[in-house]
């Protein structure tokens, strides 16, 4: 597979994983629409990586590390990353249900709209980046 056929795969997988968001959203599955979110910025950022090192993404979930590791972090704004941080969180995956209990009372549908929002803008931000 050539570097640009790795770097489209990772995009259409965070192009996928967004329509999911979106999907998770407007039915008020806001765990998951925050989760789905996560997703759509760790393969956007494999995609990234994979321009910026020409090499296999390594198998991690941290969205910051991920950025500083492709050598893309410090072209985000404090604000954007602020929000990388704060979404980190949502990668749930492996989390005891106690902690997904937290996580889901803290995702109300309007904090999901702007978590989506944002991920959208930083998904499209690293694409521009990138292709």
């Amino acid at each position: 597979m050539t570097t640009e056929e790795k770097i489209a795969y990772w995009v259409k997988i965070s192009d996928g994983d967004l329509i999911v968001a979106e999907t998770m959203l407007k039915n008020r599955h806001n765990l998951y629409t925050g989760f789905m979110c996560h997703q759509v910025i760790e393969k956007i950022f494999k995609a990234g990586y994979v321009k910026m090192k020409n090499e296999t993404p390594p198998y991690i979930h941290d969205l910051p590390r991920l950025a500083v590791l492709a050598d893309f972090y410090d072209l985000f704004s404090d604000e954007q990353k602020r929000f990388l941080n704060g979404i980190n969180q949502l990668n749930i995956q492996a989390r005891y249900p106690d902690y997904k209990n937290r996580l889901a009372k803290s995702l109300t549908s309007n904090r999901c709209k702007v978590i989506y929002d944002q991920t959208k803008h930083i998904q499209q931000w690293t694409k521009e980046k990138i292709l």
